[in-house]
């Protein structure tokens, strides 16, 4: 998978993220490789949710695993 597949994926899976928790901004979920646990832990404060429903969530979004 290319770097713009990625991108095209996440894009996706955000829209789909922000579409399960309302509250949640671009800057709540920007992806920046290495980052994954701050954007992680950005969604559990705002969402209140665990770290392991967020986790599943963003696999269920983008079918990345």
């Amino acid at each position: 998978m290319n770097t713009l597949e990625i991108k095209g994926d996440w894009n996706i899976a955000k829209g789909k993220l922000k579409q399960k928790w309302g509250e949640l901004t671009d800057d709540d979920l920007d992806y920046a490789e290495g980052k994954v646990d701050e954007m992680v832990g950005r969604v559990q404060k705002r969402t209140g949710e665990s770290r392991e429903a967020v986790e599943k969530a963003i696999q269920e979004s983008c079918d990345c695993h």
